[in-house]
């Protein structure tokens, strides 16, 4: 008899099936940790693989070569050249067979408030470099946190869809009983066909958020999975704190001032004279033309050099370019006002945004509690059989009443999850508007 159990144990298809089932679900979970990226290695891809870093980036090598181009033209240059070439009769160029050059400025009013120009422009490239990582930091981390809110509300769908089916069931069972109508049957299967609806937005979401991630990071598509350990707590900072400098308010601010460096240069160089160093060379040939016949004292080697200085008088092409100069100064500046003004709007609308949703969060969290508690009366009561049919006696609850409670047990817990992300999200663009990203990014890194 043992022999014959022993047999029919090994020869059990179901049972066979658990080691191997088992053996399935320790490969995916291994698979998933190992997918899992933190949210810190998110950023920080995100921020290396960023167009707008880039960009930014080159933005500031450009604004170092400037500074160096103007710092570079009191530097003589050097240019070597050479026009052989045949002429007859009376010669009408210099026949050089060689030729040196070297030129520089020696001094100019506008070229020092070039020079200043070109300084606001490399401190406002530097702001605009960081602005653009911190705003590529917000978007990741915005993503990142919703991506992981998401996949515990789609968990939590799916646990929904599973409690539904087994209320259909009940449901069915009762209807056929004659216990239930088929009214009640058919609200069933429509909140079947709505947690199914929902469950599907929330895939869609995640999909998205995927995508953006990947788009983001580089990473290839599929191989993000959220750490929820990863992420820290939000820094606390509300607009009662003094707002810090905006990198990009400063970048606007250090833009207007090289504008204002530009115009005040370009009006200089047609009120002011600037000096000049210039030097020539030449080995000269008579080899291809007659030039001795004209000029008697031929040497091959000729050497001129000197200073040039250059007085401007009526010169209606600098006046012109200095006012058009001095209307971007103009309109630099009033961008910068803008830039600020626009952020302290921001601040106040996101302060009464957080406010609510503040509020908001904690009333979904305590409809959370309280359908977690009624789960756990429902459950209580099932187990002990309370009820009864005496006068003033609660009924007994039925199993339909269990699934009814998870499901709303679920519901509750979507919706907690859903404020605590808007509220999340408010949080990390008011440290944003307020200047304090970089509390975030140090909170990420110590992580």
């Amino acid at each position: 008899m043992k022999e014959r159990a022993k047999l029919n144990l090994l020869h059990n298809p179901r049972l066979v099936a658990v080691p191997i089932l088992i053996a399935g679900v320790l490969a995916a979970v291994s698979v998933c940790a190992s997918a899992q990226v933190s949210l810190t290695t998110v950023v920080d891809l995100a921020q290396r693989n960023s167009s707008a870093v880039k960009l930014a980036e080159a933005d500031l090598q450009k604004a170092q070569a400037a500074l160096a181009q103007t710092q570079d033209a009191y530097i003589p240059n050097f240019v070597l050249g050479s026009t052989i070439g045949y002429s007859h009769g009376f010669p009408t160029g210099q026949p050089s067979v060689g030729s040196a050059t070297m030129q520089s400025l020696v001094f100019s009013y506008s070229q020092r408030q070039y020079s200043k120009a070109a300084r606001a422009g490399i401190e406002s490239a530097n702001a605009s470099l960081k602005d653009a990582r911190q705003q590529v930091a917000l978007e990741a981390s915005s993503a990142y946190i919703e991506l992981d809110t998401v996949n515990r509300e789609l968990a939590a769908a799916q646990q929904q869809e599973a409690f539904t089916a087994e209320l259909l069931r009940i449901e069915q069972q009762r209807a056929e009983a004659g216990v239930d109508s088929n009214l009640e049957l058919l609200q069933t299967r429509l909140k079947t066909a709505q947690l199914k609806l929902q469950r599907l937005h929330l895939q869609t979401r995640a999909d998205t958020l995927t995508k953006q991630l990947n788009t983001l990071t580089g990473l290839p598509l599929g191989t993000i999975l959220t750490d929820h350990a990863s992420i820290p707590e939000i820094p606390p900072v509300t607009a009662d704190q003094a707002p810090l400098r905006l990198p990009g308010i400063d970048a606007a601010e250090s833009a207007a001032q090289s504008k204002l460096f530009q115009a005040h240069g370009d009006d200089l160089a047609w009120r002011r004279p600037q000096l000049g160093f210039g030097a020539v060379y030449n080995y000269d040939s008579n080899e291809l033309n007659s030039y001795s016949d004209y000029y008697r004292n031929f040497t091959p080697n000729n050497v001129s050099f000197g200073i040039q200085i250059t007085i401007p008088f009526f010169d209606f092409a600098l006046r012109a370019k200095a006012k058009v100069t001095a209307s971007e100064a103009l309109r630099a500046q009033v961008e910068a006002e803008q830039a600020q003004r626009q952020n302290d709007v921001q601040i106040a609308t996101l302060t009464g945004s957080l406010r609510e949703l503040d509020a908001l969060a904690e009333v979904a969290s305590l409809k959370q509690q309280i359908a977690d508690a009624q789960l756990k009366t429902v459950l209580a009561q099932l187990e002990s059989g309370n009820g009864g049919s005496g006068p003033g006696a609660p009924p007994q609850l039925t199993p339909k009443a269990e699934q009814l409670a998870r499901i709303d047990e679920r519901q509750k817990y979507q919706d907690a999850l859903d404020a605590g992300l808007d509220l999340a999200k408010a949080r990390l663009q008011l440290l944003r508007a307020l200047g304090h990203m970089d509390d975030w990014l140090h909170e990420l890194h110590t992580k």
